[in-house]
């Protein structure tokens, strides 16, 4: 049995204010021709389908159509997908009896009075598998305190346990797990991952996981990784990146073969990029005078994709003119301008500014405006006080479920 481990689509996501649908299309169209050409049996996807509880119309249909596609290429080929903290859990099961259809199945809520529903079961080969496809999971979800997290990281053992349970089956079966959380450890990619861990609440340790499961596929952390040293838990990033931070990390999903219900082996497949990040200058920062000069000489090939260009300057730098300046530099660049980044540099090279243009702002953690508000207006060398940090965890955890 081959199985197909992707996450964190953020279908529908902007960057910077630019559509990317051209490179969610690509993407999905190469998934495609990945799942035909290594005749994956079943695909999984752990969570954030989605960018916001709220997506577009087109952002569905593009969803609609890769599954139309799928069973049109590959009709053997059975698809699940999780909620992650981005998607509405009502909103992502709307389709659900009507992809069930289409040998999809879509779980976006636990429901700790019937917890078979987020178990999958599956015959494929002959052989019997099952699913547990855990979906985000929120306080509310497991009956869990928002302000400890032992109790909160029991609670998700629990959730597992409890689904585990349901599961009948005398022969020999494979178990693969899903999830949607932060395993602690786990190493978050920088910038384009949204604070969403209040003190550490939603930060678990992998032995919350079935020591059964001979698989454990995990999204919302942007990066592949393992988690614990386990081959058998892991976390396979996003297929695009989701800020400059990630313009030279190779995005990739994972196939999994599987062999008389265990993991043979773990191979990764690396996703071509279909639009570059093309970051100016590459390293550091420049003056206002050469970043000009740098824009002039830089040249784009006009046959590939329009990229995105984000430029970084010097906060020495005091011309009042200087983003006409840019515009003129720039004039002969077909790109995607994702905006000037204010960086402050020292003796120890360049440090990361807490200013930042406008266009950026939508790719701030609220966590980083409070430690700016607070190093600017109170102590500029002090850490932001524990309660402070959490009471605003605590409020934003509470408008994302409002949200929701």
């Amino acid at each position: 049995m081959k199985v197909l481990h992707t996450s964190d689509w953020h279908l529908g996501q902007q960057f910077y204010d630019h559509s990317r649908l051209e490179e969610q299309q690509a993407f999905l169209a190469w998934l495609v021709e990945t799942l035909e050409g290594e005749q994956i049996d079943l695909l999984l996807v752990s969570g954030d389908v989605f960018h916001t509880a709220t997506p577009s119309a087109q952002a569905e249909q593009m969803l609609y159509d890769f599954i139309k596609s799928v069973k049109a290429t590959c009709p053997q080929t059975h698809l699940i997908f999780i909620a992650g903290n981005h998607d509405s859990p009502a909103r992502i099961e709307t389709a659900k009896p009507l992809l069930e259809r289409f040998d999809s199945h879509v779980i976006g809520r636990f429901d700790r009075k019937d917890p078979s529903r987020v178990v999958v079961s599956l015959k494929i080969h002959s052989e019997n598998v099952f699913v547990v496809a855990m979906p985000f999971l929120r306080p509310s979800d497991i009956n869990a305190s928002q302000d400890e997290l032992s109790r909160y990281e029991n609670a998700v053992r629990m959730a597992y346990e409890q689904a585990c349970a349901t599961i009948e089956c005398n022969e020999p079966y494979t178990l693969v797990c899903m999830g949607h959380l932060h395993a602690k450890g786990g190493d978050i990619s920088q910038d384009s991952e949204r604070n969403l861990c209040i003190g550490g609440f939603d930060s678990v340790s992998a032995s919350i996981f079935p020591s059964d499961a001979n698989y454990v596929a995990l999204g919302h952390l942007h990066k592949a990784q393992m988690v614990a040293g386990s081959e058998a838990i892991r976390y396979c990033g996003t297929p695009m990146p989701m800020s400059f931070a990630e313009k030279n990390y190779k995005h990739q999903a994972l196939v999994l073969t599987f062999s008389n219900s265990q993991l043979e082996s773990v191979k990764p497949l690396y996703i071509p990029r279909y639009k570059e990040l093309i970051q100016v200058p590459a390293k550091g920062a420049l003056m206002l005078d050469a970043l000009c000069e740098e824009l002039k000489a830089l040249q784009i090939d006009a046959a590939s994709p329009t990229p995105f260009l984000r430029l970084r300057m010097d906060a020495k730098e005091t011309d009042s003119q200087f983003r006409a300046k840019i515009d003129e530099a720039m004039k002969h660049l077909n790109v995607h301008f994702c905006g000037i980044e204010r960086v402050s540099t020292s003796e120890q090279g360049p440090v990361e500014s807490a200013m930042f243009d406008i266009e950026q702002t939508k790719e701030v953690t609220v966590r980083q405006l409070l430690e700016f508000a607070y190093h600017s207006q109170i102590d500029s060398d002090a850490a932001i006080p524990e309660q402070l940090g959490s009471l605003l965890d605590q409020l934003v955890m509470e408008l994302d479920e409002n949200e929701q």
